[in-house]
């Protein structure tokens, strides 16, 4: 697609991949519906942006009805309008590092919400208003394709939105919407907790800054990729799993005791 020009609706704007991608799009000639929950965040992002008078920020809180009304609102006023909106990217996101056993039901829920529900509720409430053709990038997680301790629900709701994305596409075809699942490995963001940063630290695994998850999403528009995973050899696990589960486990069992240090690290 041609990404000059287009209308972009970034669900989760101000967090560091959010932010990364809007000043990606920004500069590349798309005209930006920046969502999220903090009116300071989004104004100052709006401000660093290019063309920052073309831009416009709304205010949402994707786990309650009312933010997904609202989302739903504006997008079939932009349409009614003549503006219906080229790009839906679903990039907000919740975690916690801990055991399932330690987790209380409020934060199990509030996962799947975010990471699951919320992004399906705004794909439906903004399909009968997305312009044809049209695009909907959803963000997953290299999570969702292997199945890691301190991570049981994330990576749950990751999974089931990688195969979500993976339906919807399906259930398109023929309508000129295209659904895309965009996987990161770990990433720079203040999602990460200091127990997880040194975990990574300490067993060598590679975090990306959120421009280059930024840049991987503005090829996965350019190209129309329809499914993108990120890193090496992250990429490569994904895969195996899937053939050869047995092999992964094996592997993660090998940091399980690294795992589990930082696991009652947060505990305590």
């Amino acid at each position: 697609m041609n990404i000059n020009n287009s209308q972009v609706m970034l669900i989760g704007a101000s967090g560091g991949i959010g932010q990364a991608t809007a000043k990606a799009l920004a500069a590349a000639g798309a005209r930006l519906i920046l969502v999220g929950r903090n009116q300071a965040s989004l104004s100052t992002l709006q401000s660093e942006l290019t063309n920052s008078q073309q831009h416009q920020i709304l205010l949402a809180d994707i786990s309650s009805p009312s933010g997904i009304l609202a989302i739903k609102q504006l997008a079939q006023a932009l349409a009614q309008q003549g503006q219906a909106i080229d790009v839906l990217i679903n990039n907000a996101g919740y975690n916690s590092f801990a055991l399932l056993s330690q987790r209380s039901a409020q934060q199990i829920e509030q996962e799947l919400k975010v990471n699951l529900l919320a992004p399906m509720q705004i794909c439906q409430a903004l399909l009968s208003h997305l312009k044809q053709p049209g695009y909907i990038v959803n963000i997953g997680s290299t999570f969702g394709s292997i199945g890691y301790p301190g991570y049981t629900s994330y990576c749950a709701a990751k999974a089931g939105l990688q195969r979500f994305t993976e339906a919807l596409d399906r259930e398109l075809s023929h309508t000129g919407i295209r659904s895309f699942y965009l996987a990161p490995r770990a990433t720079d963001t203040a999602l990460n907790s200091q127990a997880v940063n040194r975990l990574n630290q300490q067993l060598g695994n590679k975090t990306d800054s959120p421009e280059v998850v930024a840049k991987h999403l503005l090829t996965m528009l350019r190209k129309e990729i329809p499914c993108k995973w990120i890193g090496w050899p992250e990429k490569f696990f994904a895969r195996l799993n899937q053939l050869f589960p047995r092999l992964v486990a094996a592997a993660i069992d090998k940091q399980k005791e690294s795992i589990h240090q930082h696991l009652n690290r947060v505990k305590h």
